[in-house]
C-alpha cells in the first residue's frame, strides 16, 4: 500500500462502480471491506485521515468479553465477544493478539470472593473456545507473590483470570491490507464531502483527495457508513435524521515505565464508575480508562489534568509506591461511539451495536466494541446485500486469517534462524513477529538490501529503521504522524512523545513518499505542534480549557490539523 498503489486506487475508484463503498477506516470499516470483498463483491474503502486515526488507535488495546458487562447482565454481548476473542487468538490473528493475565484484588472476605468468583466462573464458562487458562483463586500471600507492588492492606486475596491484548492501530491497518490483498480498493487521505444521490437513493460519494487536492466521485450500489462517532454527521449528508444516534464517551489512558510497578500480571480494579486496568505493554504499563461525556471536536480529543489525576488517584489506592505525574511517559485520549440512550452516565450505555438503513442505498453501523468488530462488519454487509439482488455468499471471515497469520507459528518456531539471517538478536525478531507476523519477511528483505536499516532508530531504540521505511512503502503511511503514532507507538512510548526520533523517521520515509526538504520540514513542524498542543492541553483542568488550548496552539502556527473524518 505504497504511494503508487494509492494513486492507482484513486484512479480505479473514479472510473468504476462498486458493489459497496465503505466510509471510515477504523476497525469496523476495514472489517466491512474485508467481509464484503471475501464474499466476491467489488469494494471501495475510503478514510479521511489514516487507518485507525480515530477510536481504533486509542482503545485500551484489549480483546475481551468485558467483565463489567456481566454485571450489567449483558450475557449475549459477553458470549459473543469471548467467541471472537478465541477466533482471534487461535485462527485469525495469533501474531497480533496474545493472552494476558489479570489480577482482581478482593477487599472484602467471603461475600466478595463468592460474588466476583461466580462472575469470573461464568466468564470462563461463556468462553466456549477454551483457548485461555481458567481463572484461579489466590490468597493474599499468593497474590502478593505475583503483585508485590500492591499494598498488603489493599487486598485480602485475589482472583486471577485471562484475557487478551492487541496493538489496535496495527490490527486495523492489517485488516485494510488484507482487504486490499483480496482485491478491495482502499485509500487513506480520501475524505467524503458529500453523498451522491439519485432521487432519494444514495449512489456513491464525492471524495476529496487530501494529498492531491482534487475531487472524485465514487459510485456504488450500496454505501456503508462505519464512521463511529461521526455517524450522525454522515446521516445528515443523506438528508435524513432517521437511523442511529451516537453519543461520544471519552476514554483516557496513561503509560508509565514497567519498572515503576512491581507486577508480574495485569491488574483490574473497581472504581465508583466502572473499572480501571493496568495492562502490560512491552517496557510500559498502560493505565486506563476514564469514561466521560464528550461534546467538543471529535477529530482530536484531548486529556485534561482532571483525567490524569483521576487515573493516578485510583491506581495509587493500591500501589505501595505511588505514581506521580513525573512517571508518565505517554498519554492518549479516544472517543467511544455509544448508541445514544437515556442514561445520564456514558458508563451505563450499552456497547452493543446496531445496523440501520436510513435511506435507500445507505447502511449505518454503529456502537459495539473493538473485540466484536467482525460481527458488526458481517451484520452490516448482510443488510447491504439485501438490495444487491442475486445470491451473495455468506460471510467467511470467521475462518479468514489476517495478513501475517499464515505461517506465523512456523516462523515463530524458527525465529533463531531468522535472527541469524537478519543479523539481529532473537528478542528483536520475537518483537517483529508479534507486530508483522509472517509479513516480517518483507521487512527483513529491506534489511538484507540495506544493512543500515537493521539499526535502531535514534530516540526510539525499540524500533528498527526499516520499520519506518516499511510503514511508508507497504503500510500506507502518508505522513510523519502516521508512522510515529500508529504504525509504531513511539508517540506514547517515548517520554518526549517521539520528538527525538522524528527527524530520522522523516528522513527515512521522505524518498519513499517523494518529499523534498520543504516537505520534510513541514512534516516535522506539524508533528512538533501536535505534541506541544497535546502537552499543553494535559495541563488544563477541564475538557473545555484543554480543547481551547489545543486549538490555540494550531491557530498560532501557519498550519492546520489534518481534516476531520466527514464534513457535514
Amino acid at each position: 500500500m505504497g504511494p503508487s498503489y494509492r494513486e492507482e486506487t484513486l484512479r480505479r475508484m473514479s472510473e468504476s462502480e462498486f458493489d459497496l463503498l465503505v466510509i471510515g477506516g477504523g476497525v469496523v470499516g476495514a472489517g466491512v471491506a474485508l467481509d464484503a470483498v471475501s464474499r466476491g463483491l467489488s469494494v471501495a474503502l475510503v478514510e479521511a485521515r489514516d487507518w485507525a486515526a480515530g477510536t481504533s488507535s486509542r482503545s485500551s488495546k484489549l480483546i475481551h468479553g468485558g467483565l463489567r458487562y456481566l454485571e450489567q447482565l449483558d450475557f449475549r454481548l459477553v458470549r459473543e465477544a469471548l467467541k471472537e476473542r478465541g477466533l482471534l487468538l487461535s485462527r485469525l490473528a495469533p501474531h497480533l493478539v496474545r493472552p494476558v493475565p489479570f489480577l482482581f484484588p478482593l477487599r472484602h472476605r467471603l461475600w466478595e470472593r463468592f460474588y466476583v468468583g461466580a462472575g469470573i466462573t461464568l466468564y470462563d464458562m461463556l468462553d466456549g473456545t477454551r483457548t485461555l487458562p481458567r481463572h484461579r483463586q489466590m490468597s493474599r500471600r499468593g497474590a502478593l507473590a505475583v503483585a508485590s507492588g500492591l499494598r498488603p492492606e489493599s487486598l485480602v486475596g485475589a482472583i486471577q483470570y485471562y484475557d487478551a491484548q492487541v496493538d489496535d492501530a496495527r490490527f486495523t491497518m492489517m485488516l485494510a491490507r488484507t482487504a486490499a490483498q483480496y482485491g478491495a480498493a482502499v485509500a487513506t487521505g480520501a475524505r467524503v464531502t458529500e453523498l451522491v444521490r439519485e432521487g432519494t437513493r444514495v449512489t456513491g460519494a464525492r471524495v476529496l483527495d487530501a494529498e492531491g487536492g482534487h475531487e472524485i466521485v465514487v459510485r456504488a450500489r450500496q454505501v456503508v457508513n462505519a464512521t463511529g462517532v461521526w455517524t450522525d454527521e454522515t446521516a445528515q449528508m443523506a438528508g435524513t435524521q432517521r437511523g442511529l444516534r451516537v453519543r461520544a464517551s471519552k476514554g483516557v489512558h496513561i503509560l508509565v515505565p514497567r519498572d515503576r510497578i512491581a507486577l508480574d500480571t495485569g491488574l483490574i480494579l473497581r472504581t465508583e464508575k466502572s473499572v480501571l486496568f493496568v495492562i502490560p505493554w512491552d517496557r510500559h504499563w498502560i493505565i486506563g480508562t476514564t469514561d466521560t461525556d464528550w461534546h467538543l471536536g471529535k477529530a482530536d480529543p484531548v486529556a485534561s489534568r482532571a483525567d490524569i489525576t483521576y487515573l493516578l488517584d485510583h491506581v495509587n489506592e493500591v500501589l505501595s509506591t505511588p505514581l506521580t505525574c513525573a512517571d508518565i511517559e505517554g498519554v492518549y485520549a479516544g472517543l467511544r461511539p455509544l448508541l445514544a440512550g437515556d442514561a445520564s452516565d456514558t458508563a451505563k450505555l450499552s456497547r452493543e451495536h446496531t445496523v440501520a438503513r436510513p435511506a435507500p442505498g445507505l447502511v449505518l453501523v454503529a456502537g459495539g466494541k473493538y473485540t466484536t468488530y467482525r460481527i458488526m462488519a458481517k451484520d452490516a454487509v448482510d443488510v447491504a446485500v439485501r438490495e444487491l439482488g442475486g445470491a451473495v455468499p455468506a460471510s467467511v471471515t470467521d475462518r479468514l486469517p489476517v495478513l501475517g497469520a499464515d505461517g506465523f507459528e512456523a516462523m515463530w518456531n524458527g525465529r533463531s534462524h531468522l535472527a541469524a539471517r537478519a543479523g539481529v538478536d532473537v528478542a528483536r525478531v520475537e518483537r517483529l513477529l508479534r507486530r508483522y507476523g509472517s509479513a516480517v519477511e518483507e521487512l527483513l528483505q529491506l534489511v538484507e538490501a540495506d544493512p543500515a536499516l537493521g539499526e535502531s532508530l535514534a530516540g526510539a531504540a525499540d524500533y528498527l529503521r526499516a520499520e519506518a521505511v516499511y510503514a511508508a512503502s507497504h503500510e500506507g503511511a502518508l505522513h510523519l504522524e502516521d508512522v510515529l503514532v500508529r504504525r509504531t507507538r513511539i508517540s506514547i512510548e517515548e517520554r518526549d512523545r517521539g520528538l527525538s526520533a522524528a527527524p530520522e523517521v522523516a528522513a527515512l520515509i521522505a524518498p519513499v513518499l517523494g518529499w523534498d526538504d520543504e516537505d520534510v520540514q513541514r512534516e516535522l513542524k506539524r508533528y512538533r505542534i501536535m505534541v506541544r498542543a497535546e502537552q499543553a492541553a494535559e495541563r488544563q483542568e477541564d475538557d473545555l480549557s484543554a480543547d481551547e488550548v489545543r486549538a490555540k496552539a494550531w491557530e498560532l502556527s501557519d498550519l492546520e490539523p489534518r481534516a476531520d473524518v466527514v464534513e457535514a
